[in-house]
């Protein structure tokens, strides 16, 4: 500061050199200035010898904060001397200082300087530099002072860059790369600096074909950044940012940090000098490119060439760069170009992508680029499934095609014409050629194009709809549209053809054949007029059609297609009002199909291809998901919840679980219908009914086929039967009786039960035996309530009840669960009256005709299993007179004619009840229907089998003694007929038997009905024995 104010006195020191008497005048300043920079430099050269080289810029070069601060003030008080004097300025001392370390020179401009050595001065030298560098942007005060002017030293550093890549010998990656990294910092701190870029692409450019890697650095070089298009353009990016990573050592290589250096100094340059700066570096670059040059290139040489030029097109002209690029390409050899096709392809498919993000025209690069992508689409069509290899290679040429031309559709922010020319005819040779892997990737480019089409036109429709838009405005947005409407048409044209001819194929993913089709259902929502001329004019509802309503469609498919269609409430509504009415009814009818056939893997395919696991591993995890979504969505349908609303059913609860929503949901439709009151609601939903069932029998019909399949015969025979009884008084009508008789003829009367030899399958008996309660329950309901008396439905339910009685009978009588045969639980299960006792009655019915019958003398097979049913069945139901008068024959039959022990204990058990139940509400005097059977009876073998009989009428004596008094007239005259018949004038064994049986009768009915007191009962059978010793028997 004394130097300042007083300008004219220097202070000096005077030294004598020993080696010579001179007297030298050196400023006392100036030497210790020096000195304190030698100590600066040696701290700061320790701590350098112990920092790795991908760590020098992250570590301090100040051991403590009292050093920064005096590099600090020493660079503001040199440059203010500087500034004020003829003196030199910092950097000045500094450099002075630097080069004298790289010279390595002994020579000592005074004795008491320091030797300063490193082992690596270039490094030491950028470290240093780029670390004082940064030391400008604080004030005096050690302050941040972003507004204060640096002062640079791009001379220095420009002789320094050109001793470290001009070093005899190899130059060291790992070096490089951190001298290029300080370099790159320094342009951060300092003014553009063109000639550093044209001193490195000095070098850059004779080593192209280098890969620029360290062997010990686990990084992957350009092959990392060049696996996509769009991987490259993020590598460019990443070049162009003005923030760089401080990993940038570690992540990039050296000819990368190039990059970056080339792109901060253009961008800077052109910020602040125009586009001259751009022609000096374009010049520099495009000169060092000729035919020579490119046949020269390698595989990296190409890499790294694509790399430049894609971040010239960033940071400059990308229509010129991408210009001189294809002239540049078209100097590669032929062979290269074959096999270094993918990397051209993932270059060309950048600039359209730059184009796009831009929002240029990319016309004139897809015009070329389609072109070739259709000759290879072509090649891999005509090519074998065998060629794995050559097929491989053409595959990835068309992947890179369509992963950036997906890019390209999500990056634009408008389309061109020149969009539609990316989507041609190529992609419908392409569809018909791939497999199921290739096909995901396609169709998965066609559902995000799509997406990205409504997406903006739903935009576009959203600014035309605004208010005050001129004229200007509203036509360029007109004109957005109808190049939206070309390339919707192209997407029509070349994919939807295809996805209509393979709805019923294995060959596309149902997921993605179901999504797609829904996105094209969307699209002719939101641009019906792109829609092909054969869906007008609703091309919505002929989408659905063929892939919602088709009953030939896969069930996966459509639960997912349908899952999407109407979680768009917009479609939904728009469906709903359109006067197409039956769309809810429809889609109702869908559903029931995707749940009667959810163990159906494939329709078209074998039988083989039911899923054949326990029923809760049976349904795919991905299919009952959609089931369930569906489900949701279906009851969220006003007409769905009309329905449950009507009739008062709770649905919430169970739409997570679809087989027992279809329960309810049957159930529902059916307490709905019976509370329907005037006659034309009840046929309007009776039609409505049978249109959300369908072909409902052809749903299920894979299932009845030769492969016996557990979980599907369950569903398929439970679903029907609980259709049938909540659906009874609907099948009560004519409209829908011959559906009724195809679901009986088709489920429990098919070909194979009428053949009584032959054993049904045992999963199909227990899948009947479960539901067949449900089915006689119904069908007799339809009996009692069919508007016209059906002959063949009463036929029907005989038919079912003989098949099935047999089929489900015990081998053995004494088996405790007879209670559990389906007929009985059918009797058991009816809640009302009128049907129970219309089904006992036909159950009666089968019995009498079916089961005891005699042939000739034979008794009917399984006689004790069958007096075993009807004996539970009388102990369940209350007996009614009819029924006594049409089985107690059979019953009598049995114990006159069979002599089986079992067969006659169950008959007499079963004559017992029938007795008993008769007695019930005829007071005193017996019934006169079982009078009349039991008389019945004893003439047809009252002469032939009186012992049996007699024996017979004995037990019935003590069960009810007014029966057997009422038939003693028919006894005498049977007794008298067999006498006359026989001609042996008196039978006395059948005489005595009579006897025996009126007396009994006539004792008993003292006791129990006239109060004989037994004493004098006693006394008469004392009598009467007497009687008829005296007179040996005589009446």
């Amino acid at each position: 500061m004394l130097g300042e104010k007083l300008k004219q006195v220097v202070y000096g020191h005077q030294f004598m050199n020993l080696a010579s008497d001179n007297l030298t005048n050196i400023s006392l300043f100036e030497e210790h200035c020096e000195t304190l920079l030698c100590d600066l430099i040696s701290l700061s050269l320790n701590r350098y010898d112990k920092v790795r080289s991908s760590e020098s810029l992250m570590s301090d070069q100040c051991p403590c904060l009292c050093i920064k601060e005096l590099w600090v003030l020493l660079i503001h008080l040199l440059d203010h001397r500087s500034k004020w004097f003829v003196s030199e300025s910092f950097w000045n001392w500094l450099n002075k200082l630097l080069k004298t370390l790289l010279e390595k020179s002994s020579d000592r401009r005074r004795s008491s300087m320091p030797v300063i050595q490193s082992r690596d001065p270039l490094g030491f030298s950028w470290w240093i530099i780029t670390h004082v560098a940064s030391f400008y942007k604080f004030d005096r005060h050690g302050v941040p002072d972003e507004m204060r002017k640096v002062e640079s030293n791009w001379n220095f550093v420009e002789e320094l860059l050109k001793k470290s890549i001009s070093v005899q010998g190899v130059i060291l990656e790992e070096q490089l790369r951190m001298y290029l990294h300080c370099c790159l910092t320094l342009c951060d701190f300092w003014e553009p600096n063109i000639a550093i870029v044209t001193i490195l692409w000095e070098y850059y450019s004779k080593n192209l074909n280098s890969s620029f890697s360290i062997s010990w650095l686990p990084f992957k070089g350009l092959a990392n950044t060049m696996k996509s298009p769009l991987s490259m353009l993020e590598m460019v990016k990443t070049c162009c940012c003005d923030k760089q990573d401080q990993e940038l050592y570690k992540s990039s290589s050296s000819y990368t940090i190039f990059l970056c250096i080339l792109a901060k100094v253009v961008k800077k340059a052109m910020k602040s000098n125009g586009p001259h700066p751009w022609k000096q570096v374009k010049g520099r670059i495009y000169s060092k490119f000729h035919q020579k040059r490119m046949e020269e290139l390698t595989e990296v040489g190409l890499q790294n060439f694509f790399s430049l030029f894609l971040l010239l097109a960033a940071v400059a002209e990308v229509e010129d760069v991408a210009s001189h690029v294809l002239d540049l390409l078209n100097f590669l050899k032929p062979a290269f170009v074959t096999s270094q096709r993918a990397l051209i392809w993932k270059g060309h498919m950048a600039f359209l992508l730059m184009y796009a993000q831009k929002n240029l025209d990319i016309g004139v690069l897809a015009e070329k680029f389609s072109c070739a992508f259709r000759e290879k689409a072509k090649e891999f069509l005509v090519s074998k499934n065998e060629e794995m290899v050559q097929r491989q290679t053409i595959w990835t040429l068309l992947s890179i095609y369509i992963d950036g031309v997906q890019e390209v559709f999500e990056t634009s922010y408008c389309l061109y014409p020149s969009h539609e020319k990316l989507l041609n005819d190529g992609f419908s040779m392409l569809l018909r050629a791939c497999r199921e892997s290739e096909l995901r990737t396609v169709l998965s480019f066609l559902q995000a194009v799509l997406a990205r089409i409504r997406s903006m036109h739903q935009q576009l429709c959203q600014e035309l709809q605004r208010d005050n838009v001129d004229l200007f405005v509203q036509s360029s947005l007109s004109a957005k549209e109808r190049h939206l409407a070309a390339v919707a048409s192209a997407l029509w044209r070349h994919f939807f053809s295809f996805l209509k001819s393979q709805r019923m194929s294995q060959v596309v993913p149902f997921s993605q054949l179901a999504d797609a089709a829904a996105d094209f259902t969307l699209l002719a929502m939101d641009m019906p007029s792109t829609a092909p001329s054969d869906f007008q004019p609703q091309p919505v509802i002929s989408i659905i059609q063929l892939f919602g309503w088709d009953d030939i469609i896969c069930p996966q498919v459509v639960a997912r297609y349908l899952s999407h269609v109407l979680q768009n409430s917009t479609l939904c509504e728009a469906l709903s009002h359109s006067g197409y009415v039956s769309f809810q009814a429809l889609t109702v009818r869908s559903w029931i199909r995707c749940v009667l056939q959810m163990y159906i893997k494939n329709l078209s395919g074998p039988d083989d291809l039911l899923i054949d696991k326990n029923l809760e591993e049976a349904v795919e995890k991905e299919y009952m998901k959609q089931l369930v979504k569906l489900t949701r969505l279906l009851f969220n349908l006003s007409e769905v919840k009309s329905i449950f609303s009507k009739a008062q059913v709770e649905y919430l609860s169970i739409s997570e679980d679809p087989k027992k929503a279809l329960v309810r949901f049957f159930e529902a439709v059916g307490v709905t219908y019976g509370n329907v009151q005037t006659l034309s609601d009840k046929s309007a939903m009776v039609t409505k009914s049978l249109e959300y069932l369908g072909e409902v029998l052809k749903y299920i019909k894979p299932y009845l086929g030769k492969k016996v399949f557990s979980a599907g015969l369950q569903l398929t025979y439970g679903m029907m039967g609980i259709l049938v009884k909540s659906w009874a008084q609907i099948f009560a009508t004519s409209k829908a009786q011959k559906l009724l008789f195809r679901i009986i003829d088709c489920l429990l009367l098919p070909h194979a039960v009428l053949q009584q030899e032959k054993e049904l399958p045992a999963p199909m008996l227990s899948a009947i035996q479960k539901s067949l309660p449900l089915y006689l329950q119904g069908m007799c309901i339809v009996c009692c309530q069919s508007q016209n008396p059906n002959a063949y439905l009463n036929q029907l339910l005989g038919n079912v009840i003989e098949q099935y009685i047999g089929r489900f009978l015990p081998a053995s009588p004494y088996v405790s669960d007879l209670g559990q045969h389906p007929v009985l639980l059918a009797l058991r299960n009816t809640a009302t009256i009128p049907p129970i006792s219309s089904l006992k009655k036909c159950i009666v019915q089968v019995i009498r005709k079916s089961y005891l019958e005699y042939k000739g003398s034979s008794p009917p097979p399984r006689l004790a299993s069958i007096l075993a049913f009807i004996l539970q069945l009388f102990k369940e139901t209350n007996t009614d007179i009819y029924e006594v008068e049409l089985l107690l024959p059979g019953i009598l039959k049995c114990l006159v004619l069979v002599s089986e022990p079992q067969v006659k204990r169950l008959a007499t058990e079963n004559l017992q009840y029938m007795v008993k139940a008769c007695q019930v509400g005829s007071e005193e005097e017996p019934s006169s229907q079982l009078t009349s059977v039991f008389r019945q009876f004893i003439q047809d073998y009252g002469m032939r089998y009186y012992y049996q009989v007699y024996s017979i009428l004995e037990t019935v004596a003590t069960l009810d003694q007014q029966v057997v008094i009422h038939l003693i007239s028919t006894l005498t005259q049977s007794l008298k007929d067999s006498e006359q018949k026989w001609g042996l004038g008196r039978n006395i064994a059948q005489s005595d038997r009579f006897r025996k049986l009126y007396i009994s009768a006539v004792l008993l009915l003292l006791k129990t009905h006239f109060s004989v007191p037994h004493w004098e009962v006693d006394f008469i059978a004392l009598d009467v024995l007497f009687f008829n010793k005296i007179y040996g028997g005589k009446s």
